[in-house]
């Protein structure tokens, strides 16, 4: 009845992982199926992208992805308090779907991944909001009731996931918690939004 397109971009596998665990939560919500997609690298010197299907992972995007979903889960490494390049720039190419509306109304959420503690999960997941926010989608974030959010010691925000990544580091109970509860609560969004009746 719905579907939830978690459109990432990972470079070392973290946010990756994240995804994957925000399509669990999606997942337990009958009805709800999670779609998993990303997006190609990109040459910032002549705005080249990567070759049209990856060597392995999930398959890359297309606008049309993006349009027929009923909900979207966002997620980057952080890049000095910004999603990666390669994210962005497919986001920007969504400029039709902004003219024609075609994401208003729409439940959308945010995750992120970064190698130290203080390297700008929250800015990273608020700036990701921004051109959310432009296509009229409705933001939604984990609520403090979730009690992983009170007792990470890691990553976790009330604006979306996060993950403290790093080399021989795994993500922590918290951490995938939090994934679960973003993609549970988009699930229930998108199903509310659409009008379908929850048992």
């Amino acid at each position: 009845m719905a579907e939830i397109l978690i459109l990432y971009y990972s470079r070392y596998g973290s946010t990756t992982e994240m995804a994957n665990m925000i399509a669990r939560g999606v997942e337990e919500v009958p009805g709800v199926t999670a779609k998993l997609r990303t997006v190609a690298e990109i040459s910032t010197v002549c705005e080249a992208t990567a070759d049209s299907i990856p060597a392995s992972g999930h398959p890359y995007a297309s606008l049309d992805d993006l349009q027929n979903c009923d909900g979207l889960a966002l997620g980057s490494p952080t890049h000095f308090g910004n999603m990666a390049a390669p994210l962005k720039y497919f986001i920007d190419s969504a400029s039709g779907l902004w003219f024609s509306g075609a994401l208003t109304g729409k439940p959308a959420g945010v995750f992120t991944s970064t190698s130290s503690m203080h390297g700008g999960h929250e800015a990273t997941l608020l700036t990701m909001m921004l051109p959310l926010l432009h296509h009229g989608m409705v933001i939604v974030g984990i609520p403090s009731k979730e009690r992983a959010l009170t007792e990470t010691t890691t990553g976790g925000t009330p604006y979306g996931p996060s993950c403290l990544s790093g080399r021989d580091r795994d993500m922590s109970v918290e951490e995938k918690q939090l994934c679960r509860a973003l993609g549970l609560r988009l699930a229930k969004m998108a199903l509310a939004l659409k009008g379908v009746d929850q048992q």
